[in-house]
């Protein structure tokens, strides 16, 4: 199956073709004068910048990603450290409160 436009067709499509891929001749460039598409000295700085910012927030973001515990899961109990047991207290050394005599009741 082949595709043929018909002669009427054909030539408004051929000539609105050859218009659009034309250059200006008129001395406009689009916008694009002797200056377009170099870089400024200023442009280079700030892109040199922008590197070095990002170089430290990846040698910072890495610092930051090894502290963090490969899971977040509770360790099962076997695995959990024990905890020292609390040592027994002698009765005699516990400190009875004492009562305070300077305060009065109200009648």
């Amino acid at each position: 199956m082949s595709l043929t436009l018909p002669a009427g067709v054909a030539l408004p499509v051929t000539a609105s073709a050859l218009v659009l891929t034309q250059q200006p001749g008129n001395g406009d460039n689009g916008g694009q004068g002797e200056d377009f598409g170099k870089s400024s000295p200023v442009g280079f700085l700030v892109l040199i910048l922008f590197l070095i910012a990002v170089a430290f927030l990846v040698r910072s973001m890495t610092k930051h990603l090894k502290r963090v515990p490969a899971s977040f899961d509770d360790p099962p109990a076997e695995e959990a450290p024990e905890q020292p047991e609390a040592k027994a207290v002698k009765p005699e050394a516990v400190e009875k409160p004492v009562k305070d005599s300077s305060t009065t009741k109200a009648d």
